[in-house]
């Protein structure tokens, strides 16, 4: 299939990595902080078996939370402006693509801050928990190539 090379993808691939950068955040925050509760932000550091250590935790996934709201405010903006534009190739091979390489990005970057460098909590924390953050970052990077995989398909191609 030919693609129009005078249109614009980087809007949408934008748009698209934010909203799956937000959407990844809140994934993990709703399933494996809130319905699931194997961890807290700060819990590898207060117990939530405390009330200050509960407070802390709830801070923690507060402030997390907004970080999930803000890129998905901002991707929704940018999807906004780029629907609006003239030259903007309005792919949904192009998002859906770009979506999932934000949401791996989620994985990768929180699971390697969070879980490895500053270890303030792990996904699930017990006999396995290296192999749950391990895990928790494959499922990233499989995300990754996905959606680079599908952005491939989608290139732009010149009329020559």
């Amino acid at each position: 299939m030919k693609i129009d090379s005078r249109l614009n993808r980087r809007p949408l691939i934008i748009a698209g990595i934010l909203l799956g950068l937000g959407q990844g955040g809140f994934f993990d925050g709703i399933v494996f902080h809130q319905l699931l509760q194997w961890h807290h932000m700060f819990s590898n550091i207060e117990s939530t078996r405390t009330i200050a250590g509960l407070e802390l935790n709830t801070l923690g996934d507060g402030l997390f939370h907004v970080f999930d709201w803000l890129m998905t405010l901002s991707g929704i903006i940018v999807l906004w402006l780029a629907v609006k534009g003239d030259n903007v190739d309005l792919s949904t091979s192009t998002f859906i693509g770009s979506f999932a390489v934000g949401a791996g990005l989620f994985n990768v970057v929180e699971g390697i801050l969070s879980h490895h460098l500053l270890q303030i909590h792990h996904v699930k924390p017990g006999v396995y928990q290296q192999a749950w953050d391990l895990g928790f970052i494959g499922v990233g990077l499989l995300s990754i190539a996905v959606g680079w995989l599908v952005l491939g398909k989608d290139k732009p191609v010149s009329d020559k």
